[in-house]
Protein backbone atom coordinates (compact mmCIF):
# COMPACT_ATOMS: atom_id res chain seq x y z
CA UNK A 1 0.00 0.00 0.00
CA UNK A 2 3.21 2.75 -0.40
CA UNK A 3 2.08 3.07 -4.03
CA UNK A 4 -0.53 5.83 -2.26
CA UNK A 5 1.50 8.48 -2.54
CA UNK A 6 2.30 8.03 -5.78
CA UNK A 7 -1.54 7.45 -7.12
CA UNK A 8 -2.23 10.77 -5.02
CA UNK A 9 0.85 12.88 -7.42
CA UNK A 10 -0.79 10.90 -10.61
CA UNK A 11 -4.10 12.38 -9.88
CA UNK A 12 -3.24 15.63 -9.79
CA UNK A 13 -1.62 15.63 -12.83
CA UNK A 14 -4.83 14.68 -14.42
CA UNK A 15 -7.48 16.50 -12.20
CA UNK A 16 -10.32 17.96 -13.69
CA UNK A 17 -10.87 21.62 -14.06
CA UNK A 18 -13.14 22.84 -10.62
CA UNK A 19 -12.92 24.99 -7.93
CA UNK A 20 -11.56 22.52 -5.38
CA UNK A 21 -10.60 18.59 -5.75
CA UNK A 22 -9.67 15.78 -2.65
CA UNK A 23 -8.36 12.33 -3.45
CA UNK A 24 -9.11 9.44 -1.02
CA UNK A 25 -6.74 6.79 -1.55
CA UNK A 26 -7.60 3.63 1.12
CA UNK A 27 -5.94 0.37 0.75
CA UNK A 28 -6.63 -2.83 3.69
CA UNK A 29 -5.65 -6.22 3.84
CA UNK A 30 -7.59 -8.33 6.15
CA UNK A 31 -6.58 -11.77 7.57
CA UNK A 32 -9.19 -14.07 10.12
CA UNK A 33 -7.97 -17.43 11.50
CA UNK A 34 -10.26 -19.43 13.39
CA UNK A 35 -10.61 -22.84 15.06
CA UNK A 36 -14.25 -24.10 15.41
CA UNK A 37 -15.27 -27.19 17.74
CA UNK A 38 -11.79 -27.98 17.37
CA UNK A 39 -11.43 -27.83 13.83
CA UNK A 40 -9.13 -25.43 11.84
CA UNK A 41 -10.90 -22.80 9.88
CA UNK A 42 -10.29 -22.22 6.45
CA UNK A 43 -7.76 -19.03 6.72
CA UNK A 44 -9.62 -16.12 5.04
CA UNK A 45 -7.80 -13.52 3.56
CA UNK A 46 -9.03 -10.28 1.85
CA UNK A 47 -7.31 -7.40 0.00
CA UNK A 48 -8.75 -4.16 -0.56
CA UNK A 49 -7.52 -1.09 -2.80
CA UNK A 50 -9.14 2.07 -5.11
CA UNK A 51 -10.33 5.64 -4.48
CA UNK A 52 -12.72 8.08 -4.13
CA UNK A 53 -12.23 11.58 -5.96
CA UNK A 54 -14.73 14.59 -4.53
CA UNK A 55 -14.75 17.65 -6.63
CA UNK A 56 -17.03 21.29 -5.76
CA UNK A 57 -18.05 22.87 -9.12
CA UNK A 58 -20.10 26.07 -9.91
CA UNK A 59 -21.78 25.42 -5.91
CA UNK A 60 -21.99 21.76 -6.65
CA UNK A 61 -20.58 18.34 -5.43
CA UNK A 62 -19.78 15.28 -6.89
CA UNK A 63 -17.71 12.51 -6.21
CA UNK A 64 -16.64 9.11 -8.54
CA UNK A 65 -15.07 6.13 -7.00
CA UNK A 66 -12.43 3.58 -8.90
CA UNK A 67 -10.44 0.81 -8.21
CA UNK A 68 -8.60 1.47 -11.56
CA UNK A 69 -5.99 3.70 -10.17
CA UNK A 70 -3.89 4.22 -13.45
CA UNK A 71 -3.68 8.21 -14.77
CA UNK A 72 -6.29 7.23 -17.26
CA UNK A 73 -8.80 5.36 -14.63
CA UNK A 74 -8.23 8.51 -12.10
CA UNK A 75 -8.93 11.09 -14.82
CA UNK A 76 -12.42 9.18 -16.05
CA UNK A 77 -13.51 9.45 -12.49
CA UNK A 78 -12.48 12.67 -12.00
CA UNK A 79 -14.65 14.00 -15.19
CA UNK A 80 -17.60 11.44 -13.66
CA UNK A 81 -17.68 13.77 -10.56
CA UNK A 82 -17.50 17.23 -12.37
CA UNK A 83 -20.41 15.91 -13.88
CA UNK A 84 -21.39 14.88 -11.05
CA UNK A 85 -20.83 18.51 -9.07
CA UNK A 86 -22.17 20.67 -12.17
CA UNK A 87 -25.62 18.48 -12.39
CA UNK A 88 -25.99 19.28 -8.53
CA UNK A 89 -24.59 22.89 -8.88
CA UNK A 90 -27.68 25.32 -7.68
CA UNK A 91 -29.90 22.25 -6.19
CA UNK A 92 -27.46 21.93 -2.99
CA UNK A 93 -29.48 22.13 0.53
CA UNK A 94 -26.02 24.04 2.42
CA UNK A 95 -23.33 25.92 0.68
CA UNK A 96 -20.74 23.52 0.36
CA UNK A 97 -17.51 24.30 3.42
CA UNK A 98 -14.55 26.84 2.38
CA UNK A 99 -11.20 24.99 2.44
CA UNK A 100 -9.23 27.88 4.20
CA UNK A 101 -5.79 27.71 6.16
CA UNK A 102 -2.30 26.27 5.04
CA UNK A 103 -1.56 23.29 3.33
CA UNK A 104 -1.83 20.34 6.01
CA UNK A 105 0.68 17.69 5.70
CA UNK A 106 0.67 14.38 7.97
CA UNK A 107 1.95 11.08 8.14
CA UNK A 108 1.56 8.96 10.50
CA UNK A 109 2.16 4.96 11.15
CA UNK A 110 1.03 2.65 13.96
CA UNK A 111 4.36 0.71 15.59
CA UNK A 112 2.86 -1.69 17.96
CA UNK A 113 5.43 -3.80 20.15
CA UNK A 114 4.65 -6.77 18.68
CA UNK A 115 3.29 -6.63 14.64
CA UNK A 116 0.74 -9.14 13.27
CA UNK A 117 3.81 -10.70 10.92
CA UNK A 118 6.11 -11.01 14.14
CA UNK A 119 4.30 -14.43 14.52
CA UNK A 120 3.91 -16.87 11.77
CA UNK A 121 0.02 -18.17 10.87
CA UNK A 122 1.18 -21.68 11.74
CA UNK A 123 2.10 -20.47 15.25
CA UNK A 124 -0.93 -17.83 15.63
CA UNK A 125 -3.32 -21.05 14.49
CA UNK A 126 -1.30 -23.27 17.04
CA UNK A 127 -1.94 -20.92 20.19
CA UNK A 128 -5.85 -20.12 18.88
CA UNK A 129 -5.88 -24.40 18.94
CA UNK A 130 -4.81 -23.99 22.33
CA UNK A 131 -7.47 -21.54 23.41
CA UNK A 132 -9.76 -23.87 21.65
CA UNK A 133 -9.10 -26.75 23.93
CA UNK A 134 -9.66 -25.19 26.96
CA UNK A 135 -12.85 -24.10 26.00
CA UNK A 136 -13.77 -27.68 25.98
CA UNK A 137 -13.15 -28.82 28.76
CA UNK A 138 -16.20 -30.45 29.86
CA UNK A 139 -18.88 -32.82 27.87
CA UNK A 140 -21.59 -30.42 28.06
CA UNK A 141 -19.85 -27.69 26.16
CA UNK A 142 -21.89 -28.17 22.73
CA UNK A 143 -20.04 -25.79 20.93
CA UNK A 144 -16.87 -23.76 21.05
CA UNK A 145 -14.60 -21.46 19.29
CA UNK A 146 -11.84 -19.21 18.85
CA UNK A 147 -10.85 -16.74 16.38
CA UNK A 148 -8.39 -13.81 15.32
CA UNK A 149 -8.78 -11.16 12.69
CA UNK A 150 -6.29 -8.51 11.72
CA UNK A 151 -6.74 -5.53 8.84
CA UNK A 152 -3.80 -3.65 7.84
CA UNK A 153 -5.21 -0.25 6.86
CA UNK A 154 -3.92 3.00 4.93
CA UNK A 155 -5.65 5.88 3.84
CA UNK A 156 -4.21 9.20 1.97
CA UNK A 157 -5.88 12.28 1.25
CA UNK A 158 -4.67 14.95 -1.15
CA UNK A 159 -5.98 17.84 -2.24
CA UNK A 160 -6.42 20.80 -4.53
CA UNK A 161 -5.27 22.90 -2.13
CA UNK A 162 -2.08 21.22 -1.22
CA UNK A 163 -2.96 18.84 1.33
CA UNK A 164 -1.48 15.28 2.10
CA UNK A 165 -2.32 13.37 4.66
CA UNK A 166 -1.37 10.01 5.38
CA UNK A 167 -2.35 7.64 8.25
CA UNK A 168 -1.89 3.74 8.55
CA UNK A 169 -3.35 1.34 11.37
CA UNK A 170 -3.30 -2.11 12.64
CA UNK A 171 -7.05 -3.23 13.95
CA UNK A 172 -6.78 -6.72 16.13
CA UNK A 173 -9.96 -8.49 16.65
CA UNK A 174 -10.08 -11.41 19.12
CA UNK A 175 -12.81 -13.75 19.79
CA UNK A 176 -14.06 -16.70 22.51
CA UNK A 177 -17.11 -18.50 22.65
CA UNK A 178 -18.47 -21.48 24.53
CA UNK A 179 -21.96 -22.78 24.37
CA UNK A 180 -23.01 -25.17 27.66
CA UNK A 181 -26.13 -27.35 26.29
CA UNK A 182 -28.26 -29.53 28.47
CA UNK A 183 -31.45 -30.90 27.04
CA UNK A 184 -33.24 -28.21 25.33
CA UNK A 185 -31.37 -25.17 27.44
CA UNK A 186 -28.56 -23.77 26.14
CA UNK A 187 -26.20 -21.04 27.47
CA UNK A 188 -23.40 -19.09 25.63
CA UNK A 189 -20.61 -17.22 27.10
CA UNK A 190 -18.22 -15.36 24.95
CA UNK A 191 -15.27 -12.80 25.00
CA UNK A 192 -17.46 -9.49 24.71
CA UNK A 193 -19.37 -10.86 22.03
CA UNK A 194 -17.69 -9.16 18.80
CA UNK A 195 -17.02 -5.59 21.55
CA UNK A 196 -13.52 -6.43 21.75
CA UNK A 197 -11.11 -4.40 19.36
CA UNK A 198 -8.24 -2.51 19.25
CA UNK A 199 -5.71 -0.50 17.06
CA UNK A 200 -2.04 -2.02 17.55
CA UNK A 201 -0.68 -5.38 16.95
CA UNK A 202 -0.67 -8.84 18.55
CA UNK A 203 0.45 -6.89 21.97
CA UNK A 204 -2.55 -5.81 22.62
CA UNK A 205 -3.99 -9.30 23.06
CA UNK A 206 -1.66 -9.25 26.24
CA UNK A 207 -3.74 -5.87 27.48
CA UNK A 208 -7.12 -7.73 26.48
CA UNK A 209 -6.63 -11.12 28.37
CA UNK A 210 -7.42 -12.96 25.28
CA UNK A 211 -4.60 -15.61 25.82
CA UNK A 212 -6.16 -16.27 29.70
CA UNK A 213 -9.55 -16.35 29.39
CA UNK A 214 -11.08 -19.28 28.07
CA UNK A 215 -10.90 -21.04 31.00
CA UNK A 216 -12.93 -18.59 32.52
CA UNK A 217 -15.26 -18.42 29.21
CA UNK A 218 -16.17 -21.97 29.76
CA UNK A 219 -16.59 -21.94 33.41
CA UNK A 220 -19.43 -19.32 33.04
CA UNK A 221 -21.12 -20.96 30.34
CA UNK A 222 -21.81 -23.85 32.42
CA UNK A 223 -22.53 -21.53 35.85
CA UNK A 224 -25.58 -20.00 33.85
CA UNK A 225 -26.63 -23.47 32.37
CA UNK A 226 -27.20 -24.14 35.78
CA UNK A 227 -28.30 -20.60 37.45
CA UNK A 228 -31.81 -19.63 37.68
CA UNK A 229 -33.53 -17.28 35.57
CA UNK A 230 -33.29 -13.19 36.16
CA UNK A 231 -36.43 -11.82 38.85
CA UNK A 232 -38.53 -9.17 37.51
CA UNK A 233 -38.75 -5.58 38.28
CA UNK A 234 -37.86 -2.09 39.38
CA UNK A 235 -34.35 -2.04 40.71
CA UNK A 236 -30.76 -0.78 40.47
CA UNK A 237 -29.00 -2.06 37.77
CA UNK A 238 -24.90 -2.26 37.04
CA UNK A 239 -23.78 -2.18 34.01
CA UNK A 240 -20.36 -3.36 33.28
CA UNK A 241 -18.21 -1.54 30.88
CA UNK A 242 -18.78 -4.59 28.07
CA UNK A 243 -22.45 -3.70 28.25
CA UNK A 244 -22.31 -0.18 28.76
CA UNK A 245 -20.18 0.43 25.39
CA UNK A 246 -23.49 -0.61 23.26
CA UNK A 247 -25.90 1.52 25.56
CA UNK A 248 -23.71 4.33 24.60
CA UNK A 249 -23.58 3.53 21.30
CA UNK A 250 -27.43 3.07 20.89
CA UNK A 251 -28.75 5.94 23.04
CA UNK A 252 -26.07 8.50 23.12
CA UNK A 253 -24.22 8.01 19.49
CA UNK A 254 -26.65 7.24 17.22
CA UNK A 255 -28.83 10.24 18.40
CA UNK A 256 -26.53 12.66 18.21
CA UNK A 257 -25.44 11.89 14.51
CA UNK A 258 -26.08 15.61 12.71
CA UNK A 259 -26.79 14.32 9.73
CA UNK A 260 -29.50 11.74 11.51
CA UNK A 261 -31.50 14.87 13.52
CA UNK A 262 -31.50 16.35 9.96
CA UNK A 263 -33.39 14.00 8.55
CA UNK A 264 -30.45 12.12 6.53
CA UNK A 265 -31.23 8.32 7.61
CA UNK A 266 -34.65 8.59 7.99
CA UNK A 267 -36.06 5.72 6.04
CA UNK A 268 -33.53 3.21 6.15
CA UNK A 269 -32.30 3.94 9.98
CA UNK A 270 -34.82 6.17 11.51
CA UNK A 271 -34.68 9.62 12.61
CA UNK A 272 -34.03 11.12 16.77
CA UNK A 273 -35.30 12.27 19.53
CA UNK A 274 -33.14 14.86 19.51
CA UNK A 275 -33.66 18.46 18.14
CA UNK A 276 -31.03 21.30 17.22
CA UNK A 277 -32.95 23.58 19.95
CA UNK A 278 -31.67 20.92 22.51
CA UNK A 279 -27.84 21.98 22.71
CA UNK A 280 -27.16 23.90 25.31
CA UNK A 281 -29.50 23.71 26.93
CA UNK A 282 -31.24 20.01 27.17
CA UNK A 283 -30.56 17.77 30.21
CA UNK A 284 -29.55 14.62 28.68
CA UNK A 285 -28.38 12.80 32.01
CA UNK A 286 -27.55 13.20 35.52
CA UNK A 287 -24.63 15.61 36.64
CA UNK A 288 -22.05 12.44 36.43
CA UNK A 289 -22.25 12.00 33.08
CA UNK A 290 -19.86 13.19 30.49
CA UNK A 291 -19.64 11.89 27.40
CA UNK A 292 -16.64 13.00 24.60
CA UNK A 293 -15.46 12.46 20.77
CA UNK A 294 -11.61 11.77 21.75
CA UNK A 295 -9.88 10.05 18.55
CA UNK A 296 -7.14 10.54 20.27
CA UNK A 297 -7.47 7.68 22.29
CA UNK A 298 -4.04 5.27 21.93
CA UNK A 299 -5.11 1.68 20.61
CA UNK A 300 -9.09 2.49 20.49
CA UNK A 301 -10.67 1.24 17.58
CA UNK A 302 -11.54 4.63 15.97
CA UNK A 303 -8.63 6.72 16.93
CA UNK A 304 -7.23 9.30 13.90
CA UNK A 305 -5.51 12.40 13.62
CA UNK A 306 -7.78 13.86 11.02
CA UNK A 307 -11.32 12.69 9.65
CA UNK A 308 -12.06 11.17 5.89
CA UNK A 309 -12.59 14.77 4.35
CA UNK A 310 -8.64 16.25 6.08
CA UNK A 311 -10.46 17.89 9.35
CA UNK A 312 -8.08 17.58 12.38
CA UNK A 313 -10.00 15.48 15.27
CA UNK A 314 -9.60 16.48 18.67
CA UNK A 315 -11.35 15.79 21.54
CA UNK A 316 -14.73 17.84 22.28
CA UNK A 317 -17.24 16.88 24.96
CA UNK A 318 -20.67 15.96 23.34
CA UNK A 319 -22.55 15.95 27.15
CA UNK A 320 -20.68 17.97 29.76
CA UNK A 321 -22.34 17.49 33.46
CA UNK A 322 -25.37 15.97 31.75
CA UNK A 323 -25.70 19.35 29.68
CA UNK A 324 -25.88 18.24 25.95
CA UNK A 325 -23.53 20.86 24.33
CA UNK A 326 -22.66 18.86 20.68
CA UNK A 327 -23.24 16.87 17.71
CA UNK A 328 -21.56 14.57 15.84
CA UNK A 329 -21.46 16.13 12.87
CA UNK A 330 -18.70 16.90 10.02
CA UNK A 331 -18.18 20.07 8.33
CA UNK A 332 -20.48 19.72 5.90
CA UNK A 333 -23.60 19.05 8.12
CA UNK A 334 -22.20 21.65 10.47
CA UNK A 335 -22.66 24.39 7.65
CA UNK A 336 -26.32 22.80 7.10
CA UNK A 337 -27.09 23.27 10.43
CA UNK A 338 -24.98 26.17 11.39
CA UNK A 339 -23.72 24.18 14.53
CA UNK A 340 -20.89 23.16 15.89
CA UNK A 341 -19.80 19.42 15.81
CA UNK A 342 -16.85 17.75 15.49
CA UNK A 343 -14.07 15.77 12.67
CA UNK A 344 -15.81 12.44 12.15
CA UNK A 345 -16.58 12.38 8.55
CA UNK A 346 -15.92 8.76 8.24
CA UNK A 347 -15.95 6.29 5.20
CA UNK A 348 -15.70 2.64 5.41
CA UNK A 349 -13.69 2.17 2.10
CA UNK A 350 -12.64 4.05 -1.08
CA UNK A 351 -15.79 3.32 -2.67
CA UNK A 352 -18.24 4.95 -0.03
CA UNK A 353 -18.11 9.00 0.93
CA UNK A 354 -17.62 10.38 4.19
CA UNK A 355 -20.80 10.51 5.96
CA UNK A 356 -21.22 12.19 9.66
CA UNK A 357 -20.70 8.92 12.18
CA UNK A 358 -19.58 7.32 15.68
CA UNK A 359 -15.11 7.35 16.25
CA UNK A 360 -13.90 7.04 19.84
CA UNK A 361 -17.20 7.77 21.74
CA UNK A 362 -16.25 7.53 25.18
CA UNK A 363 -17.69 7.94 29.11
CA UNK A 364 -15.33 9.82 31.41
CA UNK A 365 -14.30 8.09 34.43
CA UNK A 366 -16.23 8.68 37.82
CA UNK A 367 -14.82 8.31 41.03
CA UNK A 368 -16.00 5.34 42.51
CA UNK A 369 -14.22 1.71 42.29
CA UNK A 370 -16.18 -1.38 41.15
CA UNK A 371 -16.68 -2.47 44.49
CA UNK A 372 -18.07 0.71 46.12
CA UNK A 373 -20.42 1.59 43.30
CA UNK A 374 -21.97 -2.09 44.51
CA UNK A 375 -21.87 -0.94 48.04
CA UNK A 376 -24.35 1.57 46.99
CA UNK A 377 -27.11 -0.91 45.77
CA UNK A 378 -29.58 -2.44 48.01
CA UNK A 379 -31.74 -4.14 45.69
CA UNK A 380 -30.16 -4.68 42.50
CA UNK A 381 -28.05 -6.29 39.51
CA UNK A 382 -24.93 -6.41 37.90
CA UNK A 383 -25.28 -7.09 33.87
CA UNK A 384 -22.42 -8.31 31.76
CA UNK A 385 -21.87 -8.62 27.93
CA UNK A 386 -24.72 -7.80 25.38
CA UNK A 387 -26.46 -10.21 23.34
CA UNK A 388 -29.19 -8.29 22.07
CA UNK A 389 -30.99 -5.19 21.32
CA UNK A 390 -33.63 -3.93 20.24
CA UNK A 391 -34.29 0.31 19.77
CA UNK A 392 -37.47 2.39 18.25
CA UNK A 393 -36.82 4.64 14.86
CA UNK A 394 -36.01 7.86 16.99
CA UNK A 395 -33.25 6.05 19.34
CA UNK A 396 -35.20 6.57 22.05
CA UNK A 397 -37.07 3.53 23.49
CA UNK A 398 -34.64 0.46 23.77
CA UNK A 399 -33.93 -3.15 25.13
CA UNK A 400 -31.15 -5.30 25.79
CA UNK A 401 -30.46 -8.47 26.53
CA UNK A 402 -27.28 -9.58 28.67
CA UNK A 403 -25.43 -12.78 28.87
CA UNK A 404 -24.94 -12.97 32.34
CA UNK A 405 -25.76 -10.98 35.17
CA UNK A 406 -25.46 -11.70 39.09
CA UNK A 407 -27.99 -10.11 41.68
CA UNK A 408 -26.88 -7.59 44.10
CA UNK A 409 -28.06 -7.66 48.00
CA UNK A 410 -26.94 -5.02 50.49
CA UNK A 411 -24.10 -3.91 48.96
CA UNK A 412 -22.83 -7.79 48.40
CA UNK A 413 -22.98 -9.39 45.09
CA UNK A 414 -24.76 -12.52 45.56
CA UNK A 415 -26.22 -15.56 43.08
CA UNK A 416 -25.78 -15.78 39.17
CA UNK A 417 -28.98 -15.33 37.15
CA UNK A 418 -29.46 -15.83 33.29
CA UNK A 419 -31.18 -14.60 30.68
CA UNK A 420 -31.20 -11.06 31.98
CA UNK A 421 -33.20 -8.25 30.06
CA UNK A 422 -33.41 -4.46 30.99
CA UNK A 423 -35.44 -1.83 29.21
CA UNK A 424 -35.51 2.29 29.48
CA UNK A 425 -36.17 5.24 27.59
CA UNK A 426 -32.83 7.53 26.65
CA UNK A 427 -33.89 10.90 27.14
CA UNK A 428 -34.64 9.55 30.72
CA UNK A 429 -32.33 6.55 31.24
CA UNK A 430 -29.13 8.56 31.30
CA UNK A 431 -30.95 11.01 33.93
CA UNK A 432 -30.93 7.63 36.69
CA UNK A 433 -27.40 7.59 36.36
CA UNK A 434 -26.19 7.60 40.00
CA UNK A 435 -22.70 6.22 40.24
CA UNK A 436 -19.85 5.49 37.85
CA UNK A 437 -16.60 4.07 37.92
CA UNK A 438 -12.99 5.15 38.43
CA UNK A 439 -10.47 5.27 35.80
CA UNK A 440 -8.83 2.22 37.06
CA UNK A 441 -12.14 0.35 35.62
CA UNK A 442 -12.28 2.43 32.21
CA UNK A 443 -12.14 -0.92 29.37
CA UNK A 444 -11.71 0.28 25.88
CA UNK A 445 -13.50 -1.55 23.74
CA UNK A 446 -16.17 -0.58 20.58
CA UNK A 447 -17.23 -2.51 18.07
CA UNK A 448 -16.23 -3.01 14.12
CA UNK A 449 -19.49 -3.68 12.31
CA UNK A 450 -21.77 -0.50 12.86
CA UNK A 451 -24.05 0.16 10.11
CA UNK A 452 -25.20 3.56 8.76
CA UNK A 453 -25.92 5.04 5.48
CA UNK A 454 -27.55 3.74 1.58
CA UNK A 455 -25.53 2.23 0.69
CA UNK A 456 -24.58 0.63 3.78
CA UNK A 457 -21.31 0.94 5.34
CA UNK A 458 -20.09 -0.67 8.14
CA UNK A 459 -17.73 0.71 10.13
CA UNK A 460 -15.46 0.57 13.21
CA UNK A 461 -16.29 2.66 16.53
CA UNK A 462 -14.39 2.94 20.11
CA UNK A 463 -16.10 2.84 23.25
CA UNK A 464 -14.38 3.45 26.41
CA UNK A 465 -16.36 3.55 29.61
CA UNK A 466 -16.09 2.43 33.39
CA UNK A 467 -19.51 0.45 34.43
CA UNK A 468 -22.08 2.76 35.23
CA UNK A 469 -24.99 2.00 38.10
CA UNK A 470 -28.55 3.84 37.29
CA UNK A 471 -31.86 3.80 39.71
CA UNK A 472 -34.82 2.24 38.74
CA UNK A 473 -34.57 0.21 35.79
CA UNK A 474 -36.96 -2.14 34.74
CA UNK A 475 -35.42 -5.57 34.48
CA UNK A 476 -36.74 -8.98 32.74
CA UNK A 477 -36.01 -12.42 32.45
CA UNK A 478 -36.62 -14.67 29.96
CA UNK A 479 -34.46 -15.88 26.65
Amino acid sequence: MSQTADIAARFAAVAPPCDFWSLRVMGSRSEHLGVTRGVIDPVALSDDFGAMVTVHAGGGLGYAATSDVSASGLARAGRDALAWANRSAGRMVAPLPVRSGAPVHHDTEDTPRVAWTAVSRGDKIARLVQQAAQLKHRDTIADWSAELSFTDEESVQATSAGDFIRQRRGIVIPGLSASASDGSETQTRTLGRGGVIRQGGLDALEDLGFWTAAPRIADEALELLAAPDCPTGAMDLLLAPDQMYIQIHESIGHPLELDRILGDERNYAGTSFVTLDMFGSYQYGSSLLNVTFDPGVAGEAASYAFDDEGMPAEKQYLIRNGLLERPLGGAFSQTRAKASGVANARACSWNRPAIDRMANLNVEAGASSFDGLVAQVENGIVMETNVSWSIDDSRNKFQFGCERARLIKNGLIGAVVKNPNYRGISATFWRNLKGLGNAATVQVLGTPTCGKGEPNQAIRVGHASPPGLFADVQVFGGG
